[in-house]
């Protein structure tokens, strides 16, 4: 990518920058999707499996906050307002559901979905350093591996 001011390649980085926060915030909402559905489910295998994929979206963030700052922009500090609205939805759901465990598995797979269809998304842009590159494929592959998971898990519920 050739620029021709350095007002151009501050647009770059904005823009660049942009992407990932919107990511990152998507990245808080899982984590939060994810406490919220190990404090709603009974079965000791799904905390878990709930609690370690909060664990991996708390990871992904802190990368993507690393990553906005090597570009020398400011990260998002918290997620959006689709996805409180999503997780009171959740909330709200378990409620009514009285711990249904397929509902939440449902809902999670859902969310991990839309999370892939993102990160596919954000992909086809073509301006990211192959490092940010690496790190989100990686990541995409990570949530490739938990709808599998969660596509398992349903089928046993």
């Amino acid at each position: 990518m050739k620029f021709k001011n350095e007002n151009d390649i501050m647009k770059y980085t904005e823009k660049i920058s942009n992407k990932l926060n919107e990511l990152l915030e998507k990245n808080y909402d899982a984590e939060k999707g994810y406490i919220n559905a190990a404090e709603n489910v009974d079965i000791a295998s799904l905390k878990i499996f709930f609690k370690n994929r909060a664990s991996e979206r708390s990871m992904f963030a802190k990368e993507l906050r690393t990553e906005i700052l090597s570009y020398g922009q400011i990260p998002e500090d918290s997620g959006s307002f689709t996805g409180a609205v999503h997780r009171n939805w959740m909330s709200l759901k378990s409620l009514f559901s009285a711990k249904d465990e397929a509902a939440i598995l449902e809902e999670a797979l859902r969310g991990e979905k839309a999370s892939l269809d993102e990160y596919k998304e954000i992909l086809t842009e073509d301006a990211f350093a192959p490092s940010t590159r690496k790190m989100l494929e990686n990541q995409k592959q990570q949530i490739q591996a938990a709808i599998n998971s969660l596509m398992v898990a349903e089928e046993l519920a």
